[in-house]
C-alpha cells in the first residue's frame, strides 16, 4: 500500500514538472524596451536627420529617443529668429533708408503691421492651408488655429524637429514675403489698403504657391512628393517667396501708377546709413532662411550656408564693379542692391549647389538685376519704387532657373530621384505658373480693393507725407 502511494505521488510530480516546463509556460514575455542595438540605431538616426525605428509604422517598441531632438529644435528655433530679423529690423530699415524722409515711419509700419496680421492668418489657417494634406494646389483644415500642433515632430517635414516651432520657422517665411511686396509702392499706397490687400492676398497667391512647391503633396514638390505633376525644386523659397512677392509688386505698382513728381522730382533715398544697416541686417537673417532651410545643423545647411556667402558677396562686388565700370563711381547703395541681389537668387538654389556654381550664380545675380533695375524701369516707366520687381521677381526668376542648371546629386543626395529628368525643364514650368497666379491674383485682389476702399493716398497727403498723415508721427524731428 505504501508502494502504490509512493508510485502515484512520483507520477504527479512528474506531471507537474512536465506542465512547468512546457513550451505554453515557458515563452518570453514580449519585450517592453528597445535592444542595445535599436537604440544605436535611433542616436544614428538623429545624428542623420533620419527616421528612427520607432517611427515605422509596425514598430511594436518605442524608442527611448523619442519626441524631437533638442539639436535640431535648437538650430530651427535660432534660424526661426533670424528670419523674423530679416523683416524686424532687416527689411524695415532697407527700405526705410531708401525712401524719403516723409516716409520712413509707414515702412516701419507697414512692415509691422504685417507681421501681426500674417501671424493671425497663420494661425486660422494659412499653415493647415501649406502644410497638411489635401489637394494637390493648397492644403486641408486638419491643423486650423494650430490644432494639433504641439512639441512632437510631424514626419511629413521632419523627424526630429517639433512641429510647432517648424510651424514657427515657416511663419517667418509668410511674413516677409508680402513685406517685400512694399518696396514696389512705397510712399502712396494707402495704411489700410496694404492690410486688406494682403490679408486677401496670403489666401489668393501665397498658401497656394507655398503649398504647391513645399507640401507634401504638392503639385511641384518634386523632391517629396513622387505624385509631382511638375518635379520642380525650390530649396528656401525662390518662387515661393521671391517671385511671388516681386511679380505681384510689379502689377500692384502700374495699378497704383506712378509717385507725383516722379521722373520729375530727385527723390534720393533719405538715408543710405539706414538702407546699410537693413542690409547687414538681411545678409545675416539670411543664414536662417537659407541653412534653416535643411531643418537641421547637418550637411546640407553647411552647404547652403557656404554657397550663400559666396553668392551674395560676389553679386554684391559684381554690382558696384558695372557700376564703377559704367558710371565711373560705385555707390553704397550698388553694393546694398547686389547683396540683396545675390541673397534672392541664390535662395532657391543653396542646398543643390557647389561652392563653383554659387560663384557664377553670384555673378549673374550681380549682372542682370542691375539691368533689370536700370535699364527696364526706364524702358517701361513703370514707378517700382525700391526695386522689388528688379530684384526679388527677376532675381527669383533667375535662381529658380539656374537651380535647375547648377543643382547636382553630389551636394544633395535627395536629388537622385529626379535622375533623368530635364531639371531645368521642369523649372520653367514652375516658373510660369508661379507668375500666371501672382499676376493674375493681384490684378484680381488689386482692382477690388481699388474699387472698395480705395488703393492710394489723396495727393495732399502723399506731397505731405504719409507718416504725419497716417500714423501722426514723423521720424525725424530737428528743432527749429
Amino acid at each position: 500500500m505504501k508502494i502504490d502511494n509512493l508510485i502515484r505521488v512520483f507520477i504527479s510530480v512528474a506531471f507537474l514538472s512536465v506542465v512547468a516546463v512546457s513550451p505554453a509556460q515557458t515563452t518570453s514575455p514580449a519585450p517592453t524596451a528597445p535592444s542595445l542595438e535599436q537604440r544605436v540605431a535611433d542616436l544614428e538616426a538623429y545624428l542623420n536627420n533620419s527616421a528612427r525605428g520607432a517611427d515605422a509604422a509596425n514598430a511594436a517598441i518605442s524608442s527611448n529617443v523619442s519626441g524631437p531632438g533638442p539639436g535640431h529644435n535648437a538650430w530651427m528655433m535660432t534660424a526661426s529668429a533670424l528670419v523674423l530679423f530679416m523683416t524686424l529690423p532687416g527689411l524695415a530699415l532697407f527700405y526705410g533708408g531708401l525712401v524719403r524722409a516723409k516716409n520712413v515711419l509707414s515702412v516701419l509700419a507697414q512692415c509691422l503691421g504685417i507681421a501681426g496680421l500674417v501671424t493671425i492668418l497663420w494661425w486660422v489657417a494659412g499653415y493647415s492651408l501649406v502644410f497638411s494634406h489635401g489637394c494637390a494646389f493648397l492644403g486641408g483644415l486638419k491643423f486650423a488655429f494650430l490644432r494639433g500642433v504641439d512639441a512632437h515632430p510631424n514626419g511629413d517635414y521632419s523627424y526630429w524637429v517639433s512641429q510647432n516651432v517648424f510651424a514657427m520657422y515657416q511663419l517667418m517665411f509668410a511674413i516677409i514675403t508680402p513685406a517685400l511686396i512694399i518696396g514696389a509702392v512705397a510712399e502712396r499706397m494707402k495704411f489700410a489698403a496694404v492690410l486688406v490687400f494682403v490679408a486677401v492676398w496670403m489666401f489668393v497667391v501665397y498658401f497656394p504657391i507655398a503649398h504647391m512647391v513645399w507640401g507634401i503633396d504638392g503639385w511641384m514638390n518634386g523632391i517629396w512628393n513622387p505624385a509631382a505633376k511638375i518635379t520642380a525644386i525650390d530649396f528656401a523659397g525662390g518662387t515661393v517667396v521671391h517671385m511671388s512677392s516681386g511679380w505681384s509688386a510689379l502689377v500692384l505698382c502700374i495699378l497704383l501708377g506712378h509717385r507725383l513728381g516722379f521722373r520729375k522730382e530727385i527723390m534720393a533715398p533719405h538715408s543710405m546709413v539706414l538702407c546699410m544697416v537693413g542690409t547687414g541686417l538681411l545678409w545675416v537673417g539670411w543664414y536662417g532662411f537659407n541653412a534653416g532651410s535643411a531643418l537641421a545643423p547637418d550637411g546640407i545647411a553647411a552647404n547652403a550656408f557656404t554657397t550663400t556667402t559666396l553668392a551674395t558677396a560676389v553679386a554684391s562686388f559684381t554690382w558696384a564693379m558695372l557700376e564703377y565700370a559704367l558710371r565711373g563711381r560705385p555707390s553704397v547703395l550698388g553694393f546694398c542692391s547686389g547683396a540683396v541681389g545675390g541673397l534672392v537668387v541664390i535662395t532657391p538654389a543653396c542646398g543643390y549647389v557647389d561652392p563653383t556654381g554659387a560663384v557664377i550664380i553670384g555673378i549673374s545675380a550681380g549682372t542682370v538685376p542691375f539691368f533689370a533695375c536700370t535699364k527696364l524701369k526706364s524702358w517701361f516707366h513703370y514707378d517700382d519704387a525700391l526695386d522689388t520687381f528688379g530684384i526679388h521677381a527677376v532675381g527669383g526668376t533667375l535662381g529658380a532657373f539656374l537651380t535647375g542648371v547648377f543643382a547636382t546629386a553630389s551636394v544633395n543626395s535627395n536629388l537622385t530621384k529626379l535622375a533623368g529628368r530635364a531639371l531645368w525643364f521642369e523649372q520653367l514650368k514652375a516658373i510660369a505658373i508661379t507668375i500666371a497666379l501672382a499676376v493674375t491674383g493681384t490684378a484680381i485682389i488689386g482692382a477690388i480693393v481699388r474699387g472698395a476702399i480705395g488703393l492710394r493716398t489723396a495727393p495732399e497727403i502723399e506731397r505731405q507725407g504719409l507718416d504725419i498723415n497716417e500714423h501722426g508721427e514723423e521720424g525725424y524731428i530737428t528743432s527749429g
